[in-house]
């Protein structure tokens, strides 16, 4: 029984829980690993999901979590090495006004907000949920997100259509 309601939640969760990690690391190898290691997790706490209000917000739940840690990780990594002054020496003019580019550069919060709100569609109610904070937390960041996303892909409308869109992020 265990078994088969699993496979059901894997099947039905998998492909959003792999592009949301996508989403917050930009990296789709990592992304496909991070859904692995949320869905391990899963498994791990199948009777605490199972009793949530909303197991797919607490499989999402884990999945921010272990991005989370993974950009820290990634951003203690990268002080440690020459890349961040060798990216400065050589600036990428399309990467800053691209949507993923952009992602990245926000705090994880915001990026947080922004992608569950935008890209997954969801409720404030929803995300405040996933992310264990409150709406207020959620409004608050999300307008933060959206507007300093807007400034980094110029501030026009035709960057703020382009937030709506997602396109270039998926």
């Amino acid at each position: 029984m265990r078994d088969a309601a699993f496979r059901e939640y894997f099947e039905r969760h998998h492909d959003s829980m792999s592009r949301l990690a996508y989403l917050m690391t930009g990296e789709a190898e990592i992304a496909d690993d991070l859904a692995a290691d949320a869905l391990t997790e899963v498994w791990r706490h199948w009777d605490r999901v199972t009793a949530a209000d909303d197991p797919a917000a607490y499989g999402h739940g884990i999945l921010m979590n272990l991005a989370r840690n993974w950009v820290r990780r990634r951003s203690r990594e990268r002080l440690l090495t020459l890349e961040p002054l060798r990216r400065a020496l050589d600036p990428d003019v399309s990467a800053v006004l691209d949507v993923r580019g952009a992602l990245r550069r926000l705090p994880h919060r915001r990026r947080a907000c922004v992608v569950l709100r935008y890209s997954f569609d969801l409720s404030e109610k929803e995300v405040a949920a996933i992310l264990g904070i409150s709406v207020g937390a959620v409004k608050s960041a999300t307008s933060r997100g959206a507007r300093q996303l807007a400034e980094l892909l110029g501030g026009s409308s035709v960057a703020l259509a382009r937030i709506d869109g997602w396109e270039a992020a998926r």
